[in-house]
């Protein structure tokens, strides 16, 4: 398989940000990732595709996110959007450019924690689009770069109070972890990632823990609001996708190598979960790739 485009952004060491205003009618920019972060406006947009991982959705009139990591692959993508004019704005900046001794301040906490999410790219609430909107509205025409810098901290303030910000891709796929958590759901999560390929029984896991499997299965979703099989099936998903963006495997082979034992029931699944037959997934990111 070849190599999703790696963008290098026209960034140097004595920048700050780099922010650029697009209007375009057509989405035909690859799949694609590179090292600096990255916050993404698009606006009169209904009906793209937004591939962030493996997390692939249809947006409405205006998209927000925001992306912190380092080879997460991206793209906004044609789909169903008819639009003669859509606006983009796209502001990247360097992951050292609030460094860890600013962002361990207090002031900075809830900046920090949105970061640590962003890894696996966070959607903003149609809220906090709002509210930071004539902050990005004007940024690209600033004539002060001091005043843009002022207006991008104002802006990364206000959308880390976003409670209704929502990360996208799954950890599996983006290879990542965010937040801290109870040990004993980070051992038994530890635990899944090394054996998703074999049967996990809820038994097994809540012995691992020293708990009964009905006080662990309650203990499970009250701190990660998720049931422990949909934990596991989206642990799956996440490293099948994976297999179909770097491997040549079969979808076949893959549905085995992560767990799924029955091939119509990997499809069913995936479908559901993703959008995407796990066939279609992979078009969609061999399409989007480039020779570099």
């Amino acid at each position: 398989m070849s190599s999703v485009l790696r963008e290098t952004p026209p960034i140097t060491d004595k920048d700050c940000f780099y922010i650029v205003e697009r209007h375009k009618s057509v989405f035909n920019y690859p799949i694609h990732s590179h090292e600096e972060f990255e916050l993404n406006f698009v606006e009169h947009c209904a009906g793209v595709h937004r591939v962030v991982g493996d997390s692939i959705e249809e947006v409405g009139d205006y998209d927000l996110v925001l992306l912190t990591g380092d080879g997460l692959e991206h793209a906004w993508q044609q789909g169903n959007c008819t639009a003669p004019d859509v606006r983009e704005i796209t502001i990247q900046f360097s992951s050292s450019l609030l460094d860890e001794r600013l962002l361990g301040r207090n002031l900075f906490s809830s900046v920090r924690k949105m970061f640590e999410n962003a890894r696996l790219g966070v959607a903003f609430s149609m809220d906090a689009i709002m509210k930071v909107y004539n902050l990005m509205d004007t940024i690209a025409q600033q004539q002060e770069s001091f005043d843009q810098f002022l207006a991008m901290l104002k802006i990364l303030n206000e959308l880390s109070q976003d409670a209704g910000a929502r990360t996208l891709a799954s950890n599996s796929f983006a290879q990542k972890e965010t937040g801290r958590e109870s040990r004993r759901v980070a051992k038994v999560k530890e635990y899944i990632s090394a054996h998703f390929a074999e049967e996990l029984r809820l038994e097994d896991l809540a012995a691992l823990v020293g708990m009964t499997p009905s006080a662990f299965s309650r203990f499970f979703k009250q701190h990660t609001t998720r049931t422990l099989s949909d934990y596991i099936i989206d642990i799956r998903l996440g490293n099948a996708a994976r297999m179909l963006v770097d491997t040549s495997r079969s979808i076949s082979e893959i549905s085995y190598a992560c767990g799924f034992n029955n091939l119509s029931n990997f499809n069913r699944i995936f479908k559901a979960r993703r959008g995407y037959t796990p066939r279609d997934f992979r078009a969609l990111f061999t399409k989007s790739r480039v020779y570099v």
